[in-house]
């Protein structure tokens, strides 16, 4: 049943600390109303995985609820970026992850997904990180443990999938036993070769009403370009 046509706002964030990984959920409906949960990540982890994790999380949270458009915002820009096609996957782990959102946004009417810097995400941050302490769990808070990934990936558990976009400073963990030490380097570039540039499907679309050959990737083009606006021959969000 859907619970509402009008937009859904969702924070993403996870983390990953010296007693593990855990995300942060924020929902906020249309009518102001909050609704916060937590989720405690039993198994081998990164920071970029945790990203992803909370995002597959919220968005069949969002199925189960009903919601049909939402406006999702989390400051992980590797993983909004891989989702947008705006940068490549470092690995097939991070693949695997993506394909799955790509999955997922079939089940909504409208979905869009941006960027917002950390201090704009402390909700859902503050979540994640309270995830494991000792204290009792905040009230009106949904708290649960997830001892299985989110996607199937058969290849080698590791740690290492890829730069993290963590602030340098900001909650570097000391890696437990079980996983190899992540390597933070800067962001992978942009693809800049003009038959992979992500502006392509946009502009084909708008300016020459060229959509995909694929059906659900047209599909999920259409809705995206909502939040694009031409101007003078140039994209703007």
């Amino acid at each position: 049943m859907v619970v509402d046509q009008e937009y859904w706002t969702m924070y993403f964030d996870g983390s990953l600390m010296k007693k593990g990984a855990s995300i942060g959920l924020v929902f906020v409906s249309p009518l102001e109303v909050c609704m916060r949960y937590m989720v405690r990540l039993h198994f081998p982890s990164s920071n970029n995985v945790a990203e992803y994790e909370a995002l597959i999380n919220g968005l069949r949270i969002a199925i189960e609820l009903g919601i049909r458009r939402l406006d999702i915002r989390g400051n992980s820009q590797l993983i909004v970026n891989q989702v947008m096609k705006e940068s490549s996957y470092h690995n097939a782990k991070m693949a695997t992850y993506c394909q799955e959102v790509r999955w997922l946004e079939d089940r909504f009417d409208n979905l869009e997904l941006n960027h917002i810097p950390r201090r704009l995400n402390k909700a859902a941050g503050a979540l994640a990180k309270a995830a494991f302490d000792r204290e009792l769990v905040p009230m009106g808070v949904f708290a649960s443990d997830q001892h299985k990934p989110s996607v199937h990936y058969k290849g080698p558990e590791r740690a290492d999938d890829g730069p993290s976009d963590l602030a340098p400073g900001a909650d570097q963990p000391t890696a437990p036993s079980y996983l190899e030490v992540m390597e933070l380097e800067e962001e992978p570039a942009i693809e800049t070769d003009p038959l992979d540039d992500w502006k392509t499907l946009y502009l084909d679309y708008l300016l020459r009403d060229t959509p995909p050959m694929d059906k659900k990737e047209a599909q999920r083009l259409a809705r995206r370009t909502k939040s694009f606006v031409l101007v003078e021959g140039e994209l703007y969000k």
